[in-house]
């Protein structure tokens, strides 16, 4: 065998077996992203969402003496200097009602608008302590509601800090991804174990609908970034193929 054809041997294989290990890079590059990324559920359970806290503001339309309050109801705190508010515990439900001179009310701690009616009652009977009589039915508003809950999937959340907008995420300071999802007004902390919980939403109704908005946008965003690096590596197989075909034709050329 002569020294050219040698070379010509050599390089062949060269070029065969470059190819051949950028060919299994691309197919193999997806499913490693995939590992990493983790957003497919591994449980086969459906996202779920609990509400754990509730927050409504309504009006008693009385004016209401705040120092008599404080001084004649047990488990009240006032401090008018540092706010113009009264705390007012409730033990059954476990509720707060931070309550003003006004007679406006914002009532936090409940699960249920049930327990958000039962702690209003509970204030309008304090209240018949002091000689004060709420004649009319208070209008509830819920200003927001607070879940909690699981996706059901492990959660890279490195990698979904790189890839979804609208994210804070500081794993120093704080292990959960804060996720803003578009669209809607729900706020998600997201945790590594699929953890989540939701504040933003007014209905329960509302915070089941964002969660399973926020596992489509997972999915989606994700697909988007594999397809990404599908293409990336795909196009970088074509380059050592035109590379390497270009490099065997100068040694063709350069023999003969």
């Amino acid at each position: 065998m002569t020294q050219k054809t040698k070379l010509l041997k050599k390089t062949s294989v060269k070029q065969k077996t470059v190819v051949k290990k950028s060919v299994i890079m691309q197919k193999q590059m997806p499913k490693q992203v995939s590992r990493e990324v983790k957003v497919e559920s591994n449980k086969g359970k459906a996202p779920e969402i609990e509400i754990v806290n509730m927050v409504v503001s309504t009006s008693l339309k009385h004016d209401i003496p705040l120092e008599k309050m404080a001084a004649t109801l047990p488990n009240t705190e006032y401090n008018p200097e540092q706010f113009p508010g009264l705390v007012l515990r409730i033990k059954d439900p476990k509720t707060s009602a931070l309550i003003f001179s006004s007679g406006n009310v914002v009532c936090t701690g409940a699960r249920s608008m049930e327990k958000v009616h039962e702690s209003i009652k509970k204030i309008i009977k304090n209240l018949e302590k002091l000689n004060i009589k709420i004649t009319i039915t208070p209008e509830v508003i819920v200003q927001n509601i607070v879940g909690s809950g699981s996706i059901f999937m492990d959660l890279n959340l490195n990698k979904l800090a790189m890839i979804l907008p609208n994210v804070e995420y500081e794993p120093e300071q704080f292990p959960g991804l804060v996720y803003k999802l578009p669209g809607t007004n729900a706020t998600f902390l997201l945790f590594s174990n699929g953890k989540i919980v939701c504040t933003g939403t007014k209905s329960k109704e509302e915070a089941e609908a964002s969660v399973l908005k926020l596992v489509e946008n997972l999915k989606k965003y994700v697909w988007t970034f594999l397809e990404k690096v599908h293409q990336i590596f795909t196009d970088f197989v074509n380059f050592c193929k035109n590379v390497f075909d270009k490099t065997f034709l100068r040694v063709l050329i350069d023999l003969f």
